[in-house]
């Protein structure tokens, strides 16, 4: 189960999501592993993953786990 954000952790799984033709929630929740509900956490900076579910979802998209999630100090 994803872990509370942290503050200042921001992400653009929304932003690369909606890029993809396509790409639901659903999608992106079953080719990571996770529920819909996680991913709608995730793209409201509500929740944060585990480094392995981050991983997961750069590589969905083709990008660095710092092209998705950084440090918004």
């Amino acid at each position: 189960m994803p872990r509370k954000l942290e503050p200042g952790i921001r992400n653009r799984i929304k932003e690369f999501r909606a890029s993809e033709e396509g790409m639901t929630q659903q999608f992106l929740a079953d080719h990571v592993g996770v529920t819909r509900q996680t991913i709608v956490a995730l793209e409201a900076e509500g929740y944060t993953p585990s480094l392995t579910l981050a991983l997961r979802i750069a590589q969905l998209f083709g990008k660095s786990v710092e092209e998705v999630f950084w440090i918004d100090e």
